[in-house]
């Protein structure tokens, strides 16, 4: 969702308050760095756990797969450098931490929760929170990495 808000406002060079928000270079990266990370951890953890067919593969493999290398390879191309503090790239972790505690808090109320790797019914909540934890170390490495990118970009 926050991939087609924040790239939508940069096709439309949107002018209003919301679209300059999304298109500046530290909220675009913000942005490519979460769904980098969708299409690494669905790749390397969740590929093989669904095998879907026809239009349905079709669109698991864009979303998945294309959508992230096409955000990675815009942010290479065309987001400029710019300045980066550490409160700005703190703020990043907002949504990934909110969607972590969102999912565990509907989970227990329903019983439901869309990947194994946190599912509290089967692994119990000690095992959920050090998957949940070992999920925060990736992001923050793949967060180091775009910064760091970002840091040896020419001016």
């Amino acid at each position: 969702f926050a991939v087609a808000i924040c790239f939508s406002c940069v096709a439309a060079r949107a002018g209003t308050p919301v679209g300059r928000f999304f298109r500046k270079p530290p909220v675009v990266t913000a942005v490519v760095v979460y769904i980098v990370f969708v299409g690494l951890a669905y790749n390397l953890l969740l590929r093989y756990l669904w095998t879907p067919s026809g239009y349905r593969a079709v669109l698991n493999e864009c979303l998945h797969t294309v959508v992230p290398f096409l955000s990675a390879m815009y942010w290479v191309l065309f987001v400029p450098r710019f300045h980066l503090t550490v409160h700005k790239t703190l703020l990043w972790l907002i949504y990934p931490l909110g969607y972590l505690c969102v999912t565990l808090w509907r989970g227990s109320t329903s019983d439901f929760y869309p990947y194994p790797f946190i599912d509290v019914g089967e692994l119990g909540y000690p095992h959920v929170l050090l998957n949940a934890s070992l999920l925060v170390v990736a992001f923050l490495v793949l967060m180091a990495v775009f910064i760091a990118l970002n840091h040896r970009r020419p001016h």
